[in-house]
């Protein structure tokens, strides 16, 4: 994904710690949890995991040997679609290079829990320096980072891109265009309480109607309104496939409102990168960009596409579709051309 620096920490652990409390949205809309979803966050934040290069550890595996133990269990937490993206998108890597690789879904605690045992090998998902940070120091001492490949997730406000606001502050003024509504998803979720608590008296848009509902009715609403010219502004966050299923641009936040921008980490447990090096390295070259991440999950996860029912099929597709960034994967260079 596309390198963006941090906001500014005191933003981030104002607005962030709620954004990441409770969400309850899936990210495909067929899911339990947005990112940050039944975790609760941490109240200190690590700084060592807030500044990250993605695939920054990256080495050409094409020529190095295969690993002796080339059985692998990957852990993708249920509900999050960039947890099963890059999931599936490893195994497919390690699977066309002889290994045999099982994604098994969890929630977080127990899929943190089963990789400190031993039991899972490899996690993609970590959300730091805030959302997983109490998970890496209880187990952290069990785990090895295999480094970061996102630098951008967050929450957001969308709108349709040829509509006239540029800043989440337009919408005072601009309300009528977008009929003074903003739809959002499920009641419980923490970017719900996020927008209420922070972001609306943050920008004065108390009468502009929050209409709360679920992720499967907000992505409806986007699919209908720019299907139709009309103008939309919903809450949304990256990663997400909406930004490559639908026109939609995320809106300026000038007040820091929402929250700021954390990293992703892939996890191991503690060996993996001795027991399976070759496997540990294709791990540390990964490094998506926003475009390319959205791609995939809109593949593997819009209505239109595979709907998150074969992943390991629409990966391949997507594979196909894009042997650039999979050379690139394979040779260490992500990070230098398009992570």
């Amino acid at each position: 994904m596309v390198r963006k620096n941090l906001v500014a920490l005191t933003a981030f652990i104002s607005a962030a710690a709620l954004a990441l409390s409770g969400c309850g949205a899936s990210n495909s809309g067929t899911g339990s949890a947005h990112p940050g979803g039944s975790d609760a966050p941490s109240s200190t934040v690590d700084k060592k995991w807030a500044d990250c290069t993605p695939g920054a550890g990256a080495k050409d595996v094409t020529g190095m040997k295969k690993d002796d133990d080339r059985t692998i269990t990957i852990a993708a937490f249920n509900g999050w679609d960039e947890s099963f993206a890059t999931a599936h998108m490893l195994k497919y890597g390690l699977e066309k290079d002889g290994y045999s690789v099982s994604v098994k879904s969890f929630d977080a605690g127990p899929a943190y829990t089963g990789m400190a045992a031993g039991d899972v090998d490899l996690i993609t998902d970590t959300w730091l320096p805030l959302t997983h940070a109490d998970y890496i120091k209880k187990y952290g001492s069990k785990l090895e980072s295999l480094g970061c490949w996102y630098d951008n997730a967050r929450l957001t406000i969308a709108v349709n891109k040829d509509s006239p606001a540029t800043s989440i502050e337009d919408l005072k003024s601009m309300g009528k265009e977008y009929d003074n509504t903003l739809y959002g998803i499920e009641a419980g979720a923490g970017e719900t309480k996020v927008v209420k608590d922070t972001m609306i008296p943050a920008y004065g848009l108390q009468s502009t109607t929050f209409k709360v509902s679920s992720t499967p009715a907000m992505l409806a609403q986007l699919k209908k309104a720019t299907s139709s010219g009309q103008n939309i502004a919903v809450t949304l966050w990256r990663p997400h496939w909406a930004y490559s299923a639908f026109p939609v641009r995320d809106l300026k936040d000038p007040k820091g409102a929402m929250g700021g921008a954390e990293n992703i980490y892939t996890f191991a447990r503690s060996g993996f990168g001795s027991d399976s090096p070759k496997a540990a390295q294709l791990a540390r070259n990964l490094a998506f960009s926003d475009e390319d991440l959205a791609s995939l999950e809109n593949v593997m996860f819009s209505d239109t596409e595979y709907a998150g029912k074969d992943n390991d099929k629409a990966v391949a597709q997507w594979a196909e579709d894009h042997p650039e960034w999979i050379k690139k994967w394979e040779q260490g260079t992500l990070s230098a051309g398009q992570g």
